[in-house]
């Protein structure tokens, strides 16, 4: 009697099979969940992929230069990866090419691509921006007015509801800045030459000067310096910087002509201690003591870049300064008559007492009338 023959295998056994059906029977179940986890894990680094070239694409963008190695070392990815998504970009329309002159990748054209929402943060800070340049003395353009309008037109809902909420909720009243409305054409000639490195050609009334005089500029920069806006330029012929208040042009154009204006220009370092626009001499080291009345609202501001406060036990405060020259502090000061004490430069409070003596001849009460000064009705 001939007895039928099992087959055996190795390890888990299936009876009836071969080792190959054997071997088929037992990946089955497995089978099937090992495919919907590479299906979940091939997704997720699609997603992480698309995400990079996201992120590639917004850093092509931008205004660093970038190279293969820059490129990697962002992305955290080797550069083989990049070699690899920046085909992938170029597959799909994006103008990339390498600059072998600049060393970096560059986007060919006026090419643009939207990478990325804005976060929360983001909007808000569009809405201050809209506040702001909506005030009087920072409406010098559209301001970011159309940027919003944009924003709420193309975005998320959820954007578009915090936008439109911080836009509502937010106001800047009374910055008590000089009024540009009629010099918006002029700002924007100055900001239209700066970028485009044009020199400037116009006429320029000063109150220190009898009649007005043409000049021909080389703008360096714009700049909002207290309470009005500034013009920086160096004179044709001169080789020293000048400072322009915008308001004072009575005429402005912008030549064809290329401007000569230096690479680097450290504005801070062209004020210097200025208290405001003007950088008088010699430098002095101003010491004012502010009665508990005035303390804590004047330690509130930082006046000055150079300020230093000290607080003492009565509520009283010391402000600190270093300033180039005193023609424009000595004003700043005089508004705080009755609550300032200047402690030093002696030469800061004999001003301050000369123009309060001023003050007085030109404001003093009428003394009283004789009684043969007053005339009786008949």
């Amino acid at each position: 009697m001939r007895f039928p023959i099992k087959k055996y295998r190795r390890g888990r056994s299936q009876v009836g099979h071969s080792p190959q059906e054997d071997e088929k029977i037992r990946r089955k179940p497995h089978r099937a969940v090992s495919g919907k986890r590479r299906d979940s894990e091939r997704r997720l680094r699609q997603s992480v992929r698309f995400a990079r070239i996201l992120k590639l694409l917004e850093l092509l963008q931008g205004h660093d230069h970038h190279d293969t190695v820059s490129l990697a070392t962002e992305l955290e990815v080797t550069r083989r990866t990049v070699h690899r998504d920046l085909e992938v970009l170029r597959l799909s329309g994006v103008p990339v090419d390498y600059d072998p002159l600049e060393k970096r990748y560059v986007l060919h054209g006026d090419y643009r691509f939207a990478v990325a929402g804005l976060t929360d943060d983001e909007l808000l800070g569009q809405a201050t921006a809209v506040a702001l340049t909506s005030a009087k003395g920072l409406d010098v353009g559209e301001g970011a007015g159309p940027t919003a309008r944009k924003i709420r037109a193309t975005g998320r809902q959820a954007e578009r509801t915090l936008l439109e909420d911080a836009l509502r909720v937010t106001a800047v009243l009374d910055l008590k800045l000089a009024d540009h409305e009629e010099h918006r054409g002029t700002i924007r000639t100055i900001q239209y030459a700066l970028v485009e490195r044009h020199a400037l050609e116009g006429t320029y009334s000063s109150p220190y000067q009898t009649s007005e005089k043409t000049i021909l500029l080389h703008p360096i920069r714009l700049c909002l310096v207290k309470q009005a806006w500034y013009l920086i330029a160096r004179p044709d012929g001169s080789n020293r910087p000048t400072t322009y208040r915008v308001a004072r042009f009575c005429s402005l154009r912008k030549l064809m002509l290329r401007s000569d204006v230096p690479q680097e220009f450290d504005l801070r370092a062209y004020f210097g201690d200025a208290w405001a626009v003007f950088r008088g001499d010699p430098s002095y080291h101003v010491e004012l003591h502010f009665d508990a009345r005035a303390g804590r609202v004047v330690s509130e501001t930082t006046w000055h870049h150079t300020q230093e406060s000290r607080r003492h036990e009565d509520g009283s405060v010391t402000l600190s300064f270093r300033v180039d020259g005193l023609e424009e502090i000595v004003w700043w000061v005089l508004g705080w008559s009755g609550f300032v004490e200047v402690v030093r430069p002696l030469e800061l409070r004999l001003l301050l007492v000369e123009q309060l003596r001023r003050a007085l001849a030109m404001n003093a009460p009428p003394g009283p009338r004789s009684e043969g000064s007053s005339q009786s009705g008949g």
